[in-house]
């Protein structure tokens, strides 16, 4: 059955894919919980925003990386709200070879801390308050780096922790789906290039010389970059439609992880060719 629209807790909705969905749970009626960390400016503006909205809301600054942090969130979440009834976990720090170069051992570790670790950490604290309601939904956010890596065009956005986290995420939702079922279905959204994730709007996208995006669109069946409305329908589609699935990834990538792979024509069959008369 679909969760209530109750509360909602939505990581990275300060700013692009988090804060279109989160927005859009609002505009059902949900209430918001949105920790935040960095990104200062588009913090402040999201809090302000956030506080016009009518429900009951929740903005906080917490460092998800740390478990205790994390045990104070879902602490808070209990104290004021009671139960929870869906997760979006969207948390990532992606180190776009474009942006940062070659790897240091701290740029390793934020990437796996931020992207992997702390998905588990905020899930393992929410599930309690997720049984508390009478059916709950948890969204985890990640992207087909962890399907392409750092190879071909995408080379230059995806590195190789980054890719790695990623394919991790797709064991972690499954294996949640079965610790959580049967009232909690756990989904996987997993997105390609689309604006403000990968694509235009980010500065890894901006980096990149002409040829560069032109190749990647090349490389995607659709040809283009997806939208953050068509990332809003996909994560709606798996909260409130999608009653019947867990344990399931949900690509959203305009056909990029399939390639530019041509497709021959079926040949004639032998038996239908003609066949030359004997001399």
């Amino acid at each position: 059955m679909p969760p209530s629209t109750g509360n909602a807790l939505v990581l990275g909705a300060t700013r692009g894919v988090g804060r279109a969905i989160a927005l859009a749970l609002a505009n059902r009626g949900a209430n918001l919980i949105t920790p935040y960390w960095d990104w200062p400016e588009d913090s402040r503006s999201w809090a302000t925003h956030l506080a016009q909205l009518p429900g009951k809301h929740l903005c906080l600054k917490a460092d998800l990386r740390q478990p205790g942090e994390v045990k104070a969130l879902l602490a808070r979440v209990r104290a004021d709200y009671g139960q929870l009834h869906i997760l979006v976990n969207n948390i990532e720090r992606g180190g776009m070879p474009i942006v940062h170069g070659a790897y240091t051992p701290e740029q390793w570790d934020v990437e796996i801390d931020t992207t992997l670790k702390a998905k588990w950490w905020v899930f393992n604290e929410a599930l309690p308050l997720l049984r508390e309601a009478e059916a709950g939904v948890v969204v985890n956010v990640s992207s087909i780096a962890g399907e392409v890596g750092r190879a071909g065009p995408a080379g230059l956005i995806f590195n190789d922790a980054y890719a790695a986290a990623n394919r991790a995420v797709g064991s972690f939702t499954r294996a949640w789906a079965r610790l959580a079922a049967p009232r909690i279905r756990v989904n996987e959204l997993q997105l390609g290039f689309v604006e403000a994730r990968h694509a235009e709007g980010t500065r890894g996208w901006g980096l990149l010389g002409p040829g560069e995006q032109r190749a990647i669109h090349a490389h995607t069946l659709l040809g283009r970059s997806g939208s953050l409305d068509e990332v809003v329908s996909a994560a709606l589609f798996l909260i409130f439609e999608a009653t019947f699935m867990t344990g399931a990834t949900l690509r959203l990538d305009g056909g990029y992880t399939l390639g530019q792979e041509p497709v021959p024509d079926l040949p004639v069959p032998q038996d239908q060719l003609a066949v030359r008369p004997a001399a």
